[in-house]
């Protein structure tokens, strides 16, 4: 079992030059929550999970936040010229990770681990992403789009890895125009103000 952890926005905006895209939003999750933001794209999703990482400020509001984070975006954060079992390896070593075998059995990837990450597919990408995830051990788990090009068995896996991680007392926001079955199945829509 995890240590407790705890997420909260309170009254929150977000601007991007003279356009508000949202205002007031507030949420709380608790140990073993999750909740899935959905909503059109330009509506703020990204930049939510942004400010939720403490990579972005909010025009208003506050964020609190008990318990070790991680993001999972667009970003791979693995270098591009290894290949991808040293590419996890180093992240392993720095998040000391000593089980990294059953994320790499999980999410299919060891059968990869010596092809350059650069000639990775999209999904296989998106499953490393995951399996770096997974070895970091963090209980708050900030996902954006993580269902991006994965096909049926794969997100199958992602959505049995989110089970356990909430079972566990974990935390999950997960930013997806595609359904994703989670724990609770709480929902948060950002609604379009530019219409």
């Amino acid at each position: 079992m995890m240590e407790p952890c705890r997420l909260a926005a309170t009254e929150l905006a977000c601007r991007r030059g003279d356009r508000v895209l949202f205002s007031s939003l507030s949420l709380t999750l608790e140990a073993g929550e999750a909740v899935q933001v959905t909503g059109p794209n330009g509506t703020g999703k990204s930049s939510l999970i942004r400010i939720l990482a403490g990579l972005m400020l909010p025009f208003s509001g506050k964020v609190e936040s008990a318990g070790s984070m991680a993001l999972v975006d667009e970003r791979l954060a693995l270098d591009e010229h290894l290949p991808l079992g040293r590419a996890l390896a180093f992240w392993e070593r720095l998040d000391g990770c000593t089980n990294a075998d059953a994320g790499l059995a999980t999410l299919q990837l060891d059968g990869l681990l010596e092809v350059p990450v650069r000639f990775l597919s999209t999904g296989q990408r998106k499953r490393a992403a995951l399996a770096r995830l997974l070895n970091g051990g963090r209980q708050i788990w900030l996902l954006d789009e993580p269902l991006n090009g994965l096909d049926d068995q794969a997100r199958g896996a992602v959505e049995a890895l989110l089970a356990l991680h909430c079972g566990g007392g974990g935390i999950a926001l997960v930013a997806s125009h595609q359904p994703i079955a989670l724990p609770g199945q709480k929902s948060l829509h950002l609604p379009d103000f530019s219409a």
